[in-house]
């Protein structure tokens, strides 16, 4: 039922309903593209620092793919790729961080990023061994005022399609850390959601880069599959 009323909704909207690059939040959307442009994706964060943004390339396609096959929604067969910088990040609802190492955001990108971000966009950050200490040290960058905050089992980002009535699956071992959902709120909306000590995009992977079970698989792409319809859900609400 939920991808029903999402498909009836999103293929009479823009791809984004954020606002765009201008100089105060909650601007007007950008226009409306032609209806061959209205695919819905993932857009994958190009950042400085050094760290991989690029890391787990097969991760974002099999995501898409599952979530076009199990929703029915209108959705790319690739992820974007996007800079905070590029005029394009205003069209992408959903935008996706990852890799292994150092993550540095200039201070315009913190700027932006934070505009974004409360002008309905959402962030996905997600735990690639390696990453945690760079991301808390930006975001705090970008919201100075807000904690990340773990997200309890019955938050609706654990429910929306499948349910995990533990939260947030663990997917690969890492410190041996449970795996925790954290996220910066706002006003009532989930601005970004941090996957810690889980690694969904590592679940994502083609099936032999990592050799998961395929019950760690599933549940890693249910995961994905919830993140994405709850972020969409947010934007069109």
């Amino acid at each position: 039922m939920i991808a029903l009323i999402l498909s009836l909704v999103l293929l009479l909207v823009a791809p984004a309903a954020v606002g765009k690059a201008g100089p105060e939040p909650n601007t007007q959307a950008p226009q409306r593209p032609p209806a061959a442009e209205r695919l819905l994706t993932i857009a994958q964060l190009q950042y400085g620092g050094g760290g991989d943004w690029y890391a787990n390339p097969s991760s974002l396609p099999n995501l898409l793919k599952e979530i076009r096959t199990r929703t029915g929604l209108p959705v790319a067969e690739r992820p974007a790729h996007v800079k905070l910088t590029d005029a394009a990040l205003w069209t992408y609802p959903y935008i996706y961080i990852t890799g292994h190492g150092n993550i540095r955001f200039t201070d315009e990108e913190v700027v932006i990023l934070r505009r974004y971000l409360l002008s309905g966009g959402f962030l996905h950050a997600d735990d690639n061994y390696g990453l945690d200490e760079s991301f808390r040290r930006e975001i705090r960058r970008v919201f100075p005022d807000k904690e990340l905050v773990e997200l309890p089992a019955d938050h609706p980002v654990y429910h929306t399609l499948y349910k995990f009535p533990q939260g947030l699956p663990k997917i690969h071992e890492h410190d041996g850390k449970p795996a925790q959902g954290f996220g910066i709120i706002h006003e009532g909306r989930l601005l970004v959601y941090y996957s810690y000590q889980s690694d969904l995009g590592d679940g994502w992977e083609d099936p032999e880069v990592h050799g998961n079970p395929p019950e760690i698989r599933e549940a890693a792409l249910r995961m994905g599959v919830n993140l994405f319809l709850y972020a969409l859900s947010q934007v069109v609400s």
